[in-house]
């Protein structure tokens, strides 16, 4: 069996905050922005890798969705534990510096942790937690 996973889905609700933050501070690509205002479904991913991406999505657009649960989804989101990505780097420390740089807010200092190794934390848009992990 062969696969692989190709698009994972974190939240928004701000469109253009989310292109901006995964655009220029990880300096993501842009590959599709389609709707209109807030509900926008936009796909990003990393330069070079066209098979891996990540679907920006508006939670409250699935129609199956309640409106206590649309409440619980704001309550989380506002918090930062309703959605989060591990991505993984060669240089942690560059890495770091490209982010910060780019305007990301919120980077903690790295920790080794002796099961996961070497990673930093970030808050990106709407409060979605970033974890960048070093390789090897």
């Amino acid at each position: 069996m062969d696969i692989t996973i190709h698009t994972s889905v974190l939240p928004h609700e701000d469109p253009d905050a989310s292109v901006a933050f995964y655009r220029d501070a990880l300096g993501f690509e842009v590959r599709s922005d389609v709707g209109d205002g807030k509900m926008r479904w936009i796909t990003v991913g990393p330069v070079g890798q066209p098979s891996t991406c990540i679907l920006l999505a508006p939670p409250a657009a699935d129609p199956g969705i309640t409106d206590d649960e649309r409440r619980t989804i704001a309550e989380m989101m506002a918090k930062g534990t309703y959605g989060w990505i591990l991505l993984a780097t060669a240089d942690l420390g560059a890495t770091i510096e490209k982010v910060v740089a780019g305007g990301a807010e919120g980077v903690h200092e790295p920790t080794d942790n002796p099961r996961r190794g070497i990673a930093c934390s970030l808050t990106g848009p709407p409060g979605n937690l970033v974890r960048i992990q070093q390789l090897g």
